[in-house]
This record gives C-alpha cells, structure tokens and sequence, in this order.
C-alpha cells in the first residue's frame, strides 16, 4: 500500500532469487492500490473502514492464479483475520513471519524495540505476538512515536536523504536506551532510511524477513507454516 514500500519489497524480491535468467524469476501478482484508507485511522475508527479494500484485493490476486498472498503493510495486518478467512489459499503473516525469525536466530528472550507506526502499535500487532513467545518488549512514549509519524509521511512524500535517516536512527537509539537488545523494524518504510550498519544491536527488517519467506515458498525451500 506504501508505493516505496511496495518496490523496495519487490527490488528485494528480485535481488535475492538465485536466477541466471528471466525463467529464474518468481512470478509476482502485484496488486498496488495506494488508494486504500488510512489505515491508522480505520483502525482507530476515525476514519474509513479499509475492510472492503483489502478483501477485494486479496481475492483479485487469488483470481490471478496466486499460490498464496502477502502484505507489504504491518499496521494492515490488524485485517490479518478477515483476509485469511476469505481465502482458499494460504495468506502469509509478516507478523508471524519475523517472530518466527527471531525465534529460529536468537538465544534467550532479548528485549525487543518495536518500530512501528501508530496502528500497528495500537493494535498491539507485534507486542501480542511477541509477548506470546515470552519476548519483553519496549514500544516508544507518545512523543516519539508522533516524531515517528511525521518521519513516515515525509518518507511517503519522497524525503529519503541524511536528515531523514539520521532521525530514524535517533528514535531506533531512543528504544535502546530503554533496555531494547534488538531492534525490529516493523514499518516497511523503516528500510528505506535506516540499515542494520547504523545500530549497535541487532536489526530485524519485517521487509527483509518477509522477502526471504517469500523466496523460499515460493521456491519450496520450505511450506508455509513450517516452523
């Protein structure tokens, strides 16, 4: 739905599939409706319901002859049930995919710093799932998280350079200095100011994450669901 967001995700796509010729390539149904409601205020309920939106292109892609879907927008996945109840394939969580990640990489139960935006966090997308595989969890105040938004809707409108990042590094330290021992980057426009060679502690990009899940699905490297 973020249209940046959107092409990072596929650029990644690309890059990352071990292909010597186009037949190497997945094939990708691509459903890019920036036109979808806010979706921070349809959660919040002050804006329009995006339901409607998000079930119509989950079963437009299933139509196309997808195997399985995904979602390159955290906060939407708040809808995450409605669209895996109207599918007959397989609808891949980006939530459950990067806690399934951290639980494959790390050791122990890290304190996790979720860099969400408003929605997501209001949902409580990434600290139930967390919170349900006994990962302590570190959000920020409101301050920082209206800073944050500002930050996103600038790097919606284009604002990618120096500025942009070094604030997206601030608010990244912000959640270490509250005890964060890895960071998860679980806004898809997060990636494209900010990279794990900035931080001092662990990065997980739900971007990232999601890319290489796809991949191997696609490629059957693994099925869906296998832990």
């Amino acid at each position: 739905m973020g249209p940046e967001a959107t092409l990072d995700f596929m650029t990644k796509v690309l890059q990352r599939t071990d292909a010597r010729a186009d037949q190497g390539h997945l094939r990708l149904l691509i459903d890019h409706n920036p036109k979808v409601p806010n979706r921070h205020a349809s959660i919040d309920g002050s804006g329009e319901d995006v339901t409607p939106y998000l079930l119509e292109m989950a079963a437009n892609l299933e139509r196309s002859g997808a195997d399985f879907v995904v979602m390159v927008c955290n906060t939407a996945h708040a809808y995450q049930g409605a669209i895996a109840g109207s599918l007959s394939i397989p609808f891949v969580s980006i939530i459950d995919e990067v806690v399934d990640e951290l639980n494959e990489n790390t050791t122990g139960k890290p304190a996790v710093g979720v860099m969400a935006a408003e929605g997501c966090l209001n949902a409580q997308l990434y600290q139930n799932a967390l919170r349900k595989s006994a990962y302590p969890v570190k959000v920020w105040d409101q301050q920082h998280l209206e800073q944050f938004m500002e930050l996103v809707y600038q790097i919606k409108a284009g604002e990618t350079g120096k500025q942009s990042s070094a604030t997206m590094e601030h608010l990244a330290n912000e959640l270490v200095e509250q005890g964060a021992e890895i960071l998860l980057a679980g806004c898809t426009e997060i990636p494209l100011v900010l990279d794990a060679e900035r931080l001092a502690v662990p990065f997980y990009c739900s971007t990232d994450v999601l890319v290489s899940r796809v991949i191997d699905y696609a490629l059957g490297v693994r099925d869906i669901g296998e832990p």
